[in-house]
């Protein structure tokens, strides 16, 4: 009977226009040629209505997905069970009313095993029965215990194309994602946007710190005298400049607790040859494979401390395989430290001069210049050094100052950059780039002259400061 097919699901191709529809059977009217589906899909997306009526004439193919268990238990009571053969009415896109109708009437004859249940394209397939398993002579023998062994749940007809579409279109992803939200409640929904919602007020970004910290103060360094002018570091702290006269209270304190000239000279000629090393290039010049394009460097100092310091900055340089030419003038009678300072450079390459015609005529790598003195400005007047400042000026090397002097006149030789020791001297406007020096002073030291000090320095010995 026709109502045998009710509730199995089964699969409705109408062909372009129409489109494929799934769902399960819920009526069928041989009189009128028609089949009705309850909870359908159309093109694998589940339809508004909740049944749908196909007459036989827009029926291009019709395929069982699932056959109803009742049928299966009145197949496999039968003795002459014949295996399934799922319908698929029209042939080349013609439709077969004869065929689907009498598909539906006998359907109480067909068995339902799913194995055996593939559909096929090419119209009306019925299944071969079970041989018998008598032995047979001859080859028919040789058959049969072929299928003693492989005759059970074979099939001849393995000719048939598997469905790709047919089956794609069983699954609707977005059917199951409307499924998946639908059960859930809305309680659950804003309990989850309430969620985010949190995550997102604690999400921080990779340069933002998850601890709470005090604000920055960038004014770290206050002077009981300010000098007139203030620089600043790279990460923005404030760093004031000093007069001369708090400048030298500062060092004879730090003498007073035990940080000496000679140690001061020490840490002075390090810092500077440091600087010194990164304008020569650095590990891009300085390197074993590279000995033959070793820099040159000229050092013009004179007879005082500032002079004693470029002459330590120059055995440094001597020491890192530098070829150091240091000029200082002959005087009779010099300071105790730059003649222990001279005597250490006479133990290393370096070549020392004392006339401005020894000095190189081509250009060096760099001029590092000591010839002023914060205590005898007068020094500028005298015949060598105006002949040593005309021979710096003429040669096209880059200079670097250490420790000048303030004065209100300009530098008789133009430096690219100057370092100062500590804290900065409020230096003159010009081009020259400032740097500063960690010379050692401890902190209690800035202390006793009145200076509230916190280093700027960070992880670095010299470090550059910008015009406020």
């Amino acid at each position: 009977m026709a109502t045998d097919w009710v509730g199995s699901v089964v699969s409705i191709d109408c062909g372009a226009t129409l489109g494929v529809y799934q769902g399960e059977v819920s009526s069928v009217d041989r009189v009128s040629q028609t089949i009705s589906l309850k909870h359908p899909y159309h093109n694998g997306v589940k339809c508004p209505v909740p049944e749908v009526t196909f007459s036989a004439m827009d029926i291009k193919d019709l395929k069982f997905l699932d056959i109803q268990n009742k049928v299966n238990k009145t197949s496999a009571g039968k003795d002459t069970a014949t295996e399934p053969s799922y319908i698929s009415t029209g042939r080349h896109g013609q439709t077969n009313k004869t065929n689907h109708s009498l598909a539906i009437s006998n359907s109480s004859g067909l068995s339902s095993n799913p194995r055996k249940g593939s559909s096929n394209s090419r119209g009306t397939t019925q299944s071969t029965p079970r041989r018998s398993n008598v032995r047979n002579g001859g080859a028919g023998g040789q058959r049969s215990k072929n299928d003693e062994c492989f005759g059970d749940g074979t099939d001849e007809n393995l000719d048939t194309d598997f469905d790709f579409e047919g089956n794609l279109a069983l699954f609707d992803k977005a059917a199951v994602f409307s499924q998946i939200d639908g059960a859930s409640s809305n309680s659950n929904k804003l309990q989850h946007h309430n969620t985010q919602a949190e995550q997102k007020t604690q999400s921080y970004r990779h340069d933002e710190n998850i601890l709470e910290v005090k604000p920055v103060t960038y004014r770290q360094i206050t002077v009981p005298q300010h000098g007139g002018k203030e620089y600043c570091t790279d990460t923005g702290l404030v760093v004031p400049t000093v007069p001369y006269e708090l400048h030298k209270q500062l060092l004879a304190a730090a003498e007073r607790w035990g940080l000496s000239l000679e140690r001061r000279l020490e840490a002075v000629g390090v810092c500077s040859s440091q600087m010194a090393l990164t304008l020569l290039g650095g590990p891009n010049r300085l390197t074993p494979k590279n000995v033959h394009q070793r820099p040159t460097v000229v050092l013009l100092c004179g007879p005082h401390v500032q002079g004693a310091q470029g002459i330590s900055c120059g055995r440094h340089l001597a020491n890192h395989e530098v070829e150091v030419i240091l000029f200082l003038p002959n005087f009779v009678k010099m300071q105790e430290s730059v003649t222990s300072e001279v005597n250490l450079f006479s133990k290393t390459s370096g070549k020392q001069v004392s006339s401005v015609k020894d000095l190189p005529m081509s250009p060096v790598d760099l001029v590092i210049n000591c010839l002023d003195c914060h205590e005898n400005p007068l020094l500028k007047e005298q015949s060598w050094y105006q002949s040593v400042a005309d021979w710096a000026n003429k040669n096209r090397a880059p200079v670097l100052s250490i420790d000048p002097p303030v004065s209100e006149q300009p530098q008789s030789v133009d430096a690219k950059w100057t370092l100062s020791l500590g804290l900065p001297l409020p230096l003159a406007d010009k081009d020259s780039r400032v740097y500063l020096c960690d010379i050692g002073l401890p902190k209690m030291v800035y202390q006793e002259v009145g200076i509230n000090y916190h280093s700027p320095f960070g992880c670095k010995f010299v470090i550059p400061l910008h015009s406020v």
